[in-house]
């Protein structure tokens, strides 16, 4: 990470952040160290040629926003929280995607990297919704949107095209007039 790039939002152990170009190498690092653990949910890129692509989208898209959560203890990256498909108007949702990275898995901090996000979306973005959209045997991601408070809105079938076919997914999804999830003090 640059030294020199705040968080957005912090809580007890992490903090999130817009992506960067200076984060291509540590990034790709540990989403190549992370395969197993995503594999075949979801893809996230391994070369610094896939991530500038990649990053670039979540930068220069105003219909979508990257964060990274970082641990603050200088631990590096333990993952990203993506919102796609910003719609603002009278619907003002995203449609987040997540991915932690196995040094951090199982530790809480995407659990409290996501209720970052969501405090920023709902707080600085203006969004009113928030969706989940994650493959029924998911389970991980499923217990984390849980844990988040996310409640569940439906079965949509062969709703993505990942790892070469169309997958089913379950719908979450978090309303600012929701429990939103609790924010560690």
């Amino acid at each position: 990470m640059s030294e020199n790039v705040r968080h957005l939002i912090e809580g007890p152990r992490v903090g999130i952040r817009h992506f960067t170009a200076a984060d291509a190498s540590e990034f790709t690092v540990r989403a190549r160290e992370s395969k197993a653990l995503h594999q075949p949910w979801l893809f996230p890129p391994i070369t610094a040629t896939a991530y500038t692509a990649y990053a670039g989208r979540l930068i220069e898209d105003p219909t979508k926003a990257g964060f990274l959560v970082c641990e603050r203890d200088g631990g590096g990256i333990a993952g990203f929280i993506n919102i796609n498909n910003i719609v603002e108007g009278g619907f003002q949702s995203g449609a987040l995607g997540y991915g932690a990275f196995a040094h951090a898995a199982g530790r809480g901090l995407m659990a409290e990297g996501l209720g970052l996000v969501v405090e920023y979306a709902f707080t600085f973005m203006g969004l009113h919704r928030l969706e989940i959209n994650v493959q029924p045997g998911n389970a991980a991601s499923i217990a984390l949107a849980q844990r988040c408070g996310f409640r569940l809105e439906g079965f949509s079938p062969d709703f993505l095209f990942i790892d070469g076919a169309w997958r089913d997914h379950q719908r979450w999804a978090l309303t600012t007039e929701m429990k939103r999830p609790t924010r560690p003090e």
